[in-house]
């Protein structure tokens, strides 16, 4: 092939007249669709299609993986739908002529391959992945508001049948190189060092493609497909409204509509996508990925690399957080006097990592083998990173801080997982004061993506940057927080969990205040989650803010703590579990006004997101955004609370507070922060 002037891809010609394109983006840790990439991809095409070589392998030159998608830095300047149109058109003209080349074409897939990359490697012939855990393949595209628009919806149904292929669109999930092999995403799966031979057997031998199965086939026809299509939607609608995520509706429309006709289907894709990039929950969700890369990018590995956590409290926090930096490749030794607590602390981690390793056990066994039992402490002297996680009681906690501090190595990292008690209090019986910080985690600690990185007034520069550093050597998200009662994610939280509380004292059934909650689309019902916290625990939170900060606790929830009714994990709090699963209530008619009990919740909700803006808990209106999606899972779709205020604009906002402090009293009063919006 003759010499081109390509910036992010390498080609070279082997013995055997294999083409290989390696790509590898300028600037850039991961590789990513952009426009300059696919410009360079066409020219290549061009070329491929004048010189035809004997066959094509395209792969990665970076470690990091193969290809992470499209870059969603290029989908915000996009306005118009037409504009959409003509760029989504132009993907899908390029890879269907990497699909018409007339020799065999490999992708090899080194690791993750996602999106516009997993696209790319449906139009090669063949698909080999590395065969290692993190090899991750899919088409999480729904995550953006969108879905597949590279010929991603026809070509993943035509490989793999309509039921595999919609259920790993529809929830964005991806896979592993075994999984993926299993159902026939990927034709083959090798270990790193047959790679490249693997590559060459396919295109000498050619076999045949992978192809839906005959009973895919039947359940493509029309008929069945409508079928189908409802019953998805059904199971759809358990987790997303159309009103909030139009995007797997669009889907489902395109697929039940077209799916009989592949190029008729890519002309709907193309379409339907157009529509859902240019609209409010695509754009809101693509600001939700650029909040998560922003707490990403707050963290550099490079100043701190621990590798021994010692965790102190064997709780379920506790015992939960070491089990987690023993998966992510920590040493760990984790302190009880309980032998109970311990016993429990590693049955926990037994199950996370058999769920975790399902078709890796052996890195199971291994992370088993990083966490170590240690009744008296003696890896304290050997940490790099100390956790304590034991009762919320400032007189513990400080006498334990005044032991740690004469016997942890200097350069440790001296941490409290405390959810409440400000920093200030456990630093002042300290030596150095400015070692200590807060790494608030939230439950479950392995489901949880945020990591409160808690910064008292003597907190160091140095231990606030090895604090989000460790945070994502553990792949959580740090948000540093000032020390402050309840932090941020608590401090905003618990007024809409005591407004909840209000509202099923008042008489209104919990399953109608939690389904208000939902209907708005936060993920679960503040009540549900006041259970799965824990009664008590909320009630010591609540009363630490309301001594605070004003304000009092409803006598319902008291009453219930004193009841011994902690939800939960007492069997009953305002829900009756059983086997630690909620007992659906009967439903509930409810006559009243379902928009008063979403008002009520979500303004308690959106003034404390002021007031915390306004008194500097963060930095930027961004990071609390971030903060209250990732740590509480505030309705994504809207942008986040600060966002989807300026959506109904501050003015409406403060209208509708004054309303509801004339009709209920002075809680619902606009912070000063309101007229600073």
């Amino acid at each position: 092939m003759s010499d081109l002037s390509l910036k992010h891809w390498q080609t070279q010609s082997d013995d055997n007249e294999i083409l290989w394109w390696k790509l590898d983006v300028a600037e850039s840790p991961a590789n990513v669709l952009s426009q300059e990439v696919l410009l360079e991809l066409e020219t290549l095409l061009e070329q491929c299609r004048k010189e035809l070589p004997r066959g094509l392998v395209i792969t990665s030159a970076k470690q990091s993986g193969f290809i992470a998608g499209a870059d969603v830095n290029e989908f915000t300047p996009i306005e118009t739908y037409e504009e959409a149109l003509a760029l989504i058109q132009k993907g899908q003209t390029l890879f269907d002529r990497l699909e018409s080349l007339n020799c065999p074409t490999v992708a090899l897939i080194n690791g993750f391959c996602l999106g516009g990359g997993t696209e790319l490697a449906l139009a090669c012939d063949y698909r080999i992945a590395l065969d290692e855990p993190r090899t991750r393949i899919g088409l999480p595209e729904i995550k953006l508001g969108i879905h597949p628009g590279f010929g991603g919806s026809m070509r993943s149904v035509r490989t793999l049948g309509p039921v595999a292929a919609m259920g790993m669109m529809l929830t964005g999930s991806s896979m592993d190189a075994r999984k993926a092999r299993r159902v026939g995403l990927v034709d083959d799966k090798v270990p790193a060092r047959q790679l490249d031979s693997a590559a060459r057997f396919f295109i000498e031998k050619m076999p045949n493609k992978q192809h839906m199965n005959w009973q895919s086939r039947l359940l493509n026809t029309r008929p069945l497909r409508q079928l189908l299509a409802i019953k998805m939607r059904k199971t759809v609608a358990k987790k997303a409204r159309q009103q909030h995520y139009p995007a797997p509706y669009a889907l489902l429309e395109v697929w039940e509509r077209y799916g009989h006709n592949e190029r008729l289907m890519l002309s709907k894709e193309a379409q339907s996508v157009a529509r859902l990039i240019t609209g409010t929950t695509a754009h809101n969700l693509i600001r939700v990925f650029h909040l998560q890369t922003q707490l990403k990018g707050l963290g550099n590995k490079q100043v701190f690399t621990p590798k021994h956590v010692h965790v102190i409290g064997g709780g379920v926090m506790g015992g939960d957080i070491a089990a987690w930096c023993a998966l992510q490749g920590m040493r760990v030794t984790v302190q009880d006097p309980s032998k109970k607590a311990l016993s429990a602390t590693f049955k926990r981690a037994a199950n996370l990592y058999a769920r975790r390793f399902r078709s890796y056990p052996h890195l199971g066994t291994q992370a088993m083998d990083r966490l170590m039992a240690d009744t008296q402490g003696h890896g304290i002297g050997q940490a790099d990173v100390i956790i304590e996680a034991i009762i919320e009681d400032l007189d513990a906690k400080q006498q334990l801080f005044k032991q740690l501090e004469s016997q942890a190595k200097e350069s440790a990292l001296l941490a409290t997982n405390t959810s409440s008690i400000p920093l200030e209090q456990l630093g002042s019986v300290l030596d150095r004061p400015e070692r200590l910080v807060g790494l608030h985690f939230f439950n479950p600690v392995a489901k949880m993506p945020l990591l409160e990185v808690v910064r008292g007034k003597e907190t160091s520069d140095e231990v606030l940057l090895h604090a989000q550093a460790f945070a994502r050597h553990i792949d959580k998200l740090p948000l540093p927080v000032l020390s402050h009662p309840g932090f941020l994610v608590n401090r905003i939280l618990m007024p809409y969990l005591l407004e909840a509380v209000l509202l099923e004292q008042e008489g209104i059934p919990a399953i109608v205040v939690d389904q208000a909650a939902k209907d708005f689309g936060m993920p679960m019902g503040p009540l549900e989650l006041g259970d799965a916290v824990g009664l008590d625990v909320c009630l010591y939170v609540g009363r630490i803010l309301s001594d605070a900060l004003g304000g009092e606790v409803p006598e319902r929830l008291i009453k219930l703590v004193d009841q011994g009714r902690l939800g939960k994990k007492s069997g009953r709090g305002f829900y009756r579990y059983k086997n630690g699963q909620q007992q659906i209530p009967k439903k509930e008619v409810y006559t009243g006004n379902i928009g008063v009990i979403q008002d009520r919740l979500l303004f308690r909700y959106l003034n404390e997101a002021v007031a915390c803006l306004e008194e500097g808990i963060v930095e930027s209106p961004e990071q609390l955004d971030a903060g209250m999606i990732f740590g509480t899972g505030f309705a994504p779709f809207t942008g986040g609370p600060l966002n989807y205020i300026q959506t109904l604009t501050a003015a409406q906002c403060m209208k509708i507070m004054n309303q509801l402090k004339d009709s209920l009293g002075d809680r619902f009063t606009p912070h000063k922060g309101w007229e600073n919006l």
